[in-house]
């Protein structure tokens, strides 16, 4: 957000926060959530990189397309571990998923 909107924003009563403002979490819960999203996009940049669809992402992990559709929308349903193990299998690197557990929150993508 501009700065010029949030000063108006703000004197105008509002307070501006950020999602774990907004939710109350921990700083712990807040980097879990941003973990998991970097990982799923990640899944997501491979497959798409791969030019392969959701269906043969589940053929791939023996699973079904809208388990692979949750994985990359962070599903709260879907485990970090179920995410990691299908980027395995499209190929991801330990190197490149370590960089993005170390960055977590970043658009990072592996090759």
């Amino acid at each position: 957000m501009k700065a010029s909107k949030r000063k108006k924003l703000e004197q105008k009563g509002w307070r501006v926060g950020d999602a774990k403002d907004f939710l109350g979490l921990s700083d712990s819960e807040a980097e879990y959530i941003e973990l998991k999203l970097a990982l799923a996009q990640n899944l997501r940049s491979l497959r798409t990189k791969r030019r392969i669809g959701q269906e043969k992402v589940a053929e791939i992990i023996k699973s079904s397309q809208s388990r692979v559709a949750k994985m990359e929308a962070a599903d709260e349903s879907v485990t970090i571990d179920l995410i990691v193990r299908a980027s395995l299998a499209l190929g991801a690197s330990r190197s490149n998923l370590g960089r993005i557990i170390s960055k977590s929150g970043s658009q990072t993508v592996s090759s």
